[in-house]
This record gives structure tokens, sequence and C-alpha cells, in this order.
């Protein structure tokens, strides 16, 4: 039987998180094998509110490899997410440092954001370079759109490095299109429900007093693995995800 699992799951706990899949592994494995089977070992992690697939191993051995796979970038992983707004241009690539800093407001709170090493030059416009962060770390992310309506993109997303909160704070303050659901990065001195464009509004049958309520729209579509030959694990998005796609019109159709 093969050594790995692979599983569609909503979020995996970190510091503060008191209910994730970490949780249920145990159980998990007597669901897939008997009532005497060991625990599944987790082998890399997903933010709070990120779903799709995630890699389980059936034993130390098999986890431990696919860790390392993941600590040093051999693993391919695309994401899919549904942004606010369209980003110029279609295809590119984020490279802009990340780094943690405390918002000062009258909730003070910490929020990763944008180092970048680079500034324009108020007299003449031209590109100067500035002392680095450091603190902050090397973030990379490489995006293309695949679909785009009603004021919305959807977007595929390859982090090409591992920084906490990296497609997000590329996504919002890196091309100025946050996820559709990210309250958190689309504003940068408050925590307030993220601002929705009318039409958008009209496309999900919402109000923006309820806007507090949509969940975060980014998705771990596949993840591709070089296990001897090259293992490729693909999730579908979750309801909620393909109901906004339908609503607004973002036509994945060919993907």
């Amino acid at each position: 039987m093969s050594p790995l699992v692979s599983q569609s799951v909503r979020y995996v706990g970190g510091p503060g998180i008191k209910n994730c899949i970490a949780d249920v592994l145990p159980i998990l494995a007597k669901m897939l094998e008997n009532m005497k089977a060991e625990p599944l070992h987790l082998c890399h992690r997903l933010d709070k509110e990120t779903t799709g697939v995630m890699v389980l191993a059936r034993n130390k051995e098999a986890a431990e490899r696919i860790r390392l796979l993941f600590k040093t970038r051999q693993v391919e992983k695309i994401y899919w997410a549904i942004s606010l707004g369209d980003p110029d241009p279609a295809e590119g690539t984020v490279e802009i440092p990340i780094v943690e800093k405390e918002v000062q407001s009258h909730q003070s709170h910490y929020k990763m954001t944008l180092a970048p090493n680079y500034r324009l030059s108020p007299e003449d416009g031209k590109v100067v370079k500035i002392r680095k962060n450091r603190n902050a770390e090397i973030a990379v992310t490489r995006y293309r759109r695949l679909a785009s309506s009603s004021a919305c993109s959807l977007l595929e997303l390859q982090p090409i490095t591992g920084v906490k909160h990296q497609i997000r704070v590329h996504l919002a303050y890196g091309l100025g299109c946050p996820i559709l659901g990210d309250h958190k990065y689309s504003h940068w001195s408050k925590l307030a429900p993220q601002k929705l464009p009318e039409i958008t509004l009209k496309r999900l049958k919402l109000e923006q007093s309820k806007a507090r309520h949509l969940p975060l729209h980014l998705h771990a579509h596949r993840l591709s693995l070089p296990l001897g030959q090259r293992i490729d694990l693909i999730c579908k998005p979750p309801p909620f995800f393909q109901k906004t796609l339908k609503k607004l019109e973002l036509d994945i159709a060919n993907e």
C-alpha cells in the first residue's frame, strides 16, 4: 500500500489554533485502514483559512522524506485564488521580500507586509536601491490570470518560496489585487471587512454589510512531488469556491 495519503482539508493549525487536522489524524488513519492503524503523519502545513490538497504519510520515514522535499523547495505548489481587480500584467512574477510588522492603530495587531529593496526617487522618479531589512524574508510568487469578470479575476499562483501569508501579501500589496474574502490584507491600518465593488456585490447577491462573512477564496489546487516519478495530487475547489466562480461568471471549463 502506498505510503502517501492525499486529503482535502480546511486548514492545519498553528499557534493559537485549537481545532485542526492534526487532532483527527488518529481517527482518519482508522477510517482509512483499521482500528489498529498507526496515526498518520503531517508533511507540511496550510494556512488557517486556506482550503485544498494536503499530503499525509503513513509512516515516519515517508513523512521525513516528503518534509525534506518541501524544505528544499522541490515540491511544485499550484494555488487558485479569486482576487478583486485585474492584475497588470496578466502574467508575471512578484519578487519582493516580506516582513512582519506591528500595525499601530486603535486595535494594535501584526501583519506581514512588503519590504522592497528599491524605491522610486521623489525627485526624478528613478529607481533607487535602499538598505535591506534584515528581518525580511525573500519571497517569490509566479502568477497568471485564468479568467476575469465582475471586477474579479481567477488567478493561478505558484509560490516559489514559503513565507507566511506570501500569496495574500503579494497579491494585495504587490499587485493591488487582494483575495476575495481576505479581510486581513484588504486594509493596512485597520481591521475591517473587505470593501467590494458594486458589480461584485450584485453578482454575489450580497450586501456590503454582510461582506464580513465571505471566506478566503484561496485554494491549494495541486501538489507535484518528485518521488522517483513525479506524483501529481489535485484537489477540486470546495463548494463555496465553485459557487462563487459560477456567480461571478469566472469560467474555468478548460482548466
